[in-house]
């Protein structure tokens, strides 16, 4: 019997399949989800259900539909789908939905990622430790489903078209200069979504000229992890941009809410100066807004976002926690170190596809190359997020909090340490994995090479 307190994590369900859940733990989710709904009187009398492309995904999104129909909601089928194309359906339907996929996971992992109507995020705190318990319990009385057979229709809706069409109304690529696009997919869901957003697949030719790699559809990932965080997963997408002479590349992971971007050097663009290239965009059309941007963003997004008259908000890592304060701030734009963007415009969730759509216009709206433009938003050197398995995390951090007494302490999330030179490092423990993650920052590269070595080597002692 599945032990759902095993991968029901901080911010979604994430686990391996079968041997963590299966079709029976899915149904009891969709079950006590619709509970949950049903309880807080959430409105409409629907959930929205979409999955990737993962071999076990269809099983499970249909077995969790069946929880959902048995406890009295209908449910709409938008079958394959990137999860900001769930959040979409989510969004202009305004009903609940259920998205199917274990992201940048390996294949043996499958997961659920819930909202409410508009697209609203549920984390443990809002409502996914209770669906935790109320599936559990269903579990463990030997009925996944109390209220007997479904009872409510399901239908299909094909929404694709839609959401691509709405993302194009956001950001208009029509008339920029022609540009030459490297997209790889990763085997994921990128590869369905981007040759109808960005290529001529329904809608009207846009003035670029796609280069695919790997859109075929297949959740073992045969050429790589579908985790462009990792540098690993970058290789093959740096090695064609230079090869094909383009001027950019994407990445996107394997649900496709997160994206990557390459210059024409084949080098990589750090999500924070991308957040801060979106950030000056959103702020020129909506002056004086709030930006939300993650513990983690270099200093750098915080200064460009006052100097493009914005009022810059962070926020601890995760989507739950930059949707809550971005709906509490009414912000027009989030972004994460971890490349999730998150838009006013899109019901405050997060899609990767119009980030990209942004770089690309902000690139071709002008002649510099993608590495010119981009370094006006770099001002600092970052090590990226390094990770260390750790026994005693609480151990580990108290020493590491000792060794720098004269630094400046935040602990919203982890420990952060701040120094008088414009250093700064954060030391947390990951929500999904026995892990410490260490993410650093400096004005030279020599001082952050320095700051890392010795956090590292008290970390790992």
């Amino acid at each position: 019997m599945s032990d759902l307190s095993q991968i029901v994590k901080a911010y979604d369900v994430r686990g391996t399949v079968p041997d963590q859940w299966d079709e029976r733990a899915a149904e009891a989710l969709g079950a006590a989800f619709t509970q949950l709904l049903n309880s807080t009187d959430e409105p409409g009398d629907a959930v929205v259900v979409g999955y990737d492309m993962r071999a076990t995904s269809p099983g499970l999104a249909a077995a969790f539909a069946t929880g959902v129909r048995a406890e009295g909601r209908s449910v709409i089928e938008i079958g394959l789908a990137s999860t900001d194309l769930l959040y979409y359906a989510s969004g202009s339907l305004d009903l609940p939905g259920a998205m199917f996929t274990a992201s940048h996971n390996p294949a043996q992992y499958n997961g659920i990622k819930m909202c409410r109507s508009g697209a609203r995020p549920i984390g443990q705190e809002s409502g996914l430790a209770e669906i935790r318990d109320r599936a559990q319990a269903l579990l463990d009385s030997g009925d996944a489903r109390p209220a007997g057979a479904p009872t409510r229709p399901a239908e299909r809706r094909d929404l694709l078209p839609d959401y691509a069409g709405y993302l194009r109304k956001l950001v208009d690529l029509s008339g920029i200069r022609q540009l030459k696009v490297v997209v790889d997919a990763g085997n994921g869901m990128g590869g369905f979504t981007v040759p109808t957003v960005l290529g001529d697949a329904a809608l009207s030719p846009l003035p670029l000229e796609i280069v695919p790699l790997y859109f075929e559809l297949d959740g073992s990932f045969p050429n790589h992890e579908a985790n462009p965080l990792d540098p690993a997963n970058l290789v093959d997408l740096q090695r064609a941009v230079v090869e094909h002479g383009a001027d950019i590349g994407l990445a996107f992971d394997g649900d496709a809410d997160r994206c990557f971007v390459i210059d024409e050097r084949g080098e990589p663009v750090s999500p924070s100066a991308i957040t801060a290239l979106v950030a000056a965009r959103e702020l020129a059309k909506h002056p004086g807004s709030t930006v939300i941007h993650g513990l983690i963003t270099s200093s750098a997004v915080a200064e460009i976002i006052r100097e493009h008259g914005g009022q810059p908000v962070v926020a601890r890592v995760g989507h739950s926690f930059i949707k809550a304060e971005m709906a509490r701030t009414n912000a027009v734009f989030g972004g994460e170190h971890s490349a999730h963007y998150y838009f006013r415009d899109f019901w405050f969730a997060d899609t990767g596809m119009l980030a990209a759509m942004h770089t690309l216009a902000a690139l071709g709206e002008q002649s510099l190359p993608l590495s010119v433009l981009a370094g006006e938003y770099e001002r600092y050197v970052a090590s990226g997020e390094i990770n260390s398995t750790v026994v005693d995390q609480a151990a580990a951090v108290a020493e590491v909090r000792a060794a720098y007494p004269d630094a400046v302490a935040d602990e919203m999330d982890g420990l952060t340490l701040r120094f008088p030179d414009g250093a700064w490092f954060n030391l947390r423990a990951s929500n999904t994995e026995p892990l410490l993650r260490l993410n650093v920052e400096a004005p030279t590269r020599d001082r952050m090479v320095s700051l890392r070595d010795d956090v590292l080597d008290r970390v790992r002692r």
